[in-house]
């Protein structure tokens, strides 16, 4: 049997982005088992500002020296892990499983001007170093100042004891010692010793001294689950309240007008949402955007709930880069999602030009997202930082858009234009559409969009400080369970708030609810990236261009695609509220 042509290229393609997403396994490092007197590998990752954790550097980029023993290449074994800027290096070290190594030099620093330039620089910045063992972090100092500021100190001895169960090493200390003053035209000797020590830590349980319970388990976390819990109940019971009674007077008083003949019916005085039946369902303005920015909302919730609830199960901390791997991966299998609702909206709307929609749908996040990396990188590359993202992983991640999303978004499309794409609404919509009367200032659209986002803001603003605390500080975030209650809460508030605010705006007799019901939503992201300059300016201590760059550009992604979902699950919401109630009323 002959094979399909460019089957071979579409296989090698396929292969390189399963090779790039899922992890390999290489050596003992990677099983975690080791035999006695087997190699232990030290790597060396990154420095950088203590301050600005994503403005990092290899580590050899400060003038440290290299031990003795033969160097070893490293390659980015997942996407994650290259797109978050590992650059590990092999540290020459000579380190055996159970073997004790006493004090002994690996090598020696010849301190010209320049280095010693390096060094003084590094320190003023409190510059930190991490090191991984067996995929355990290590960080250590660079060297520290005196109290004048006038001379420098560099920490030249790496004491380390590892911690070993069985076969398995669970717990890995770095203590530095011996601090040299940095004197231009001398010698410095580098050294290091390792201490081995039997520990009862379980293999499955070494990580926990890297999280924080403390932190992220406090009183003021469970108080604001409970208070944004009880404001759900609020809001549902007050929506049920005010909706169910409010439209039970409606349909009695529409009832009545459909008994009365045309003469009173005429003399009455019609108001309220049922005048706008004949165009409740009308098109939205500019279809094509509009059915994009829903398709990609409900692919980004898709994203967020699969996530997190593999993030529940699965400790992917433990893992460098596997919570980016796993969000792509996951983004990429969900592409269907986003066809699927996008297309089947613009094809109720009567679009016709799907092929393009599909597009749109397909690349609106990616480009948004490569768009910002972009931008960054070249900051990235000036500062030749670790952070600037290799050449072969930009081509895998376009590879990623053309070869995965983009056909699987063609899939969802089809399915949607051919399952849900009959316009198949509870009123016939007028050919010419209906006058919007004059109404208050609160009742205008754009009033109601800057007031939707308070309450779902205020839902998760105290998530957000914990969420942002192990992004942008030295927090590992493990407590899943709580973003998961809190994604529910947000959905329901945002829901209940979309859905008050529709029904104001139908009773105002104004039919332009689609576009309202999204951005007062989607609105909630002004306020997050609001909140973002509080916590940049009185709860870091971040500075210079690449690191303020880097956190207002990923924080802007952030909050437009948390906008984007937001809009989308309220406009998914109000729909389902909308055609409910034009259904149980009776038009002529």
């Amino acid at each position: 049997m002959r094979p399909l042509p460019g089957a071979p290229g579409v296989a090698a393609a396929a292969a390189l982005l399963l090779l790039l997403l899922l992890p390999r396994t290489r050596a003992d490092e990677h099983e975690h088992t080791y035999q006695d007197k087997e190699e232990v590998v030290l790597w060396m990752n990154t420095v950088g500002p203590y301050h600005n954790r994503q403005e990092t550097y290899k580590y050899f980029s400060l003038p440290f020296c290299v031990g003795s023993k033969k160097s070893i290449s490293h390659y980015h074994e997942t996407l994650g892990e290259a797109l978050q800027g590992v650059e590990l290096e092999f540290s020459g070290l000579d380190i055996k499983f159970k073997d004790d190594v006493m004090p002994a030099t690996y090598c020696e620093i010849d301190l010209d001007k320049e280095k010693r330039d390096a060094f003084v620089y590094a320190i003023k910045n409190h510059y930190w170093y991490q090191m991984y063992i067996d995929d355990l972090p290590i960080w250590g100092i660079v060297g520290e100042a005196d109290e004048n500021g006038e001379d420098y100190y560099l920490w030249t001895y790496k004491k380390l004891e590892i911690g070993f169960n069985g076969n398995r090493i669970v717990d890995v200390n770095l203590t530095s010692e011996g601090k040299v003053k940095l004197v231009p035209n001398t010698k410095i000797q580098m050294s290091y010793s390792v201490k081995w020590k039997k520990s009862d830590v379980k293999f499955e349980d070494r990580f926990d001294k890297y999280l924080d319970p403390s932190f992220f388990q406090h009183r003021i976390h469970w108080f604001s689950i409970f208070n944004s819990f009880m404001m759900v109940i609020f809001l549902v019971g007050l929506v049920s309240m005010i909706l169910m009674r409010t439209l039970r007077k409606d349909y009695a008083r529409y009832s009545k007008e459909e008994e009365m003949d045309d003469m009173d019916r005429d003399l009455g005085d019609e108001y309220g949402w049922k005048q706008v039946h004949g165009d409740v369902f009308r098109p939205s303005s500019h279809p094509l955007i509009f059915s994009s920015l829903i398709g990609s909302g409900c692919q980004i919730f898709a994203v967020s709930l699969i996530v997190i609830i593999v993030a529940m199960i699965e400790d992917l901390y433990t893992e460098r880069g596997s919570m980016l791997s796993t969000a792509i991966f996951v983004y990429a299998a969900t592409s269907p999602v986003n066809g699927y609702f996008g297309g089947s909206l613009y094809a109720r709307q009567g679009g016709r030009r799907w092929i393009k929609q599909m597009f749109i749908g397909a690349f609106l996040i990616p480009a948004m997202v490569c768009g910002t990396a972009f931008f960054i990188n070249f900051i990235a590359i000036y500062y030749h930082a670790s952070r600037a993202i290799p050449f072969g992983t930009m081509v895998a991640v376009c590879c990623i858009c053309f070869f995965v999303i983009l056909p699987l978004n063609l899939v969802g499309t089809i399915l949607g234009r051919n399952l849900s794409g009959q316009p198949n609404f509870p009123c016939r919509v007028n050919a010419v559409p209906r006058p919007i009367p004059e109404k208050k200032w609160f009742m205008e659209p754009a009033v109601i969009v800057c007031l939707g986002g308070i309450l779902p803001f205020g839902s998760i603003f105290i998530e957000m400080y914990f969420i942002f605390t192990s992004f942008w500080a030295y927090k590992i975030y493990y407590v899943y369970g709580f973003m998961m209650l809190v994604l529910v809460i947000l959905c329901i508030v945002t829901v209940c708030v979309t859905i008050v605010c529709t029904y104001f705006l139908l009773n105002a007799e104004d039919y332009r609810w689609q576009w309202t019901s999204f951005l007062s939503a989607a609105s909630t992201a002004i306020y997050v990236y609001m909140y973002s300059f509080y916590y940049y300016f009185f709860k870091t201590k971040m500075y210079g261009l690449f690191q303020t760059s880097f956190y207002f550009g990923y924080m802007a992604v952030f909050s437009t695609a948390l906008g984007i979902m937001c809009g989308a699950i309220g406009y998914m919401g109000t729909s389902a509220f909308v055609r409910k109630i034009y259904t149980n009323v009776k038009i002529d």
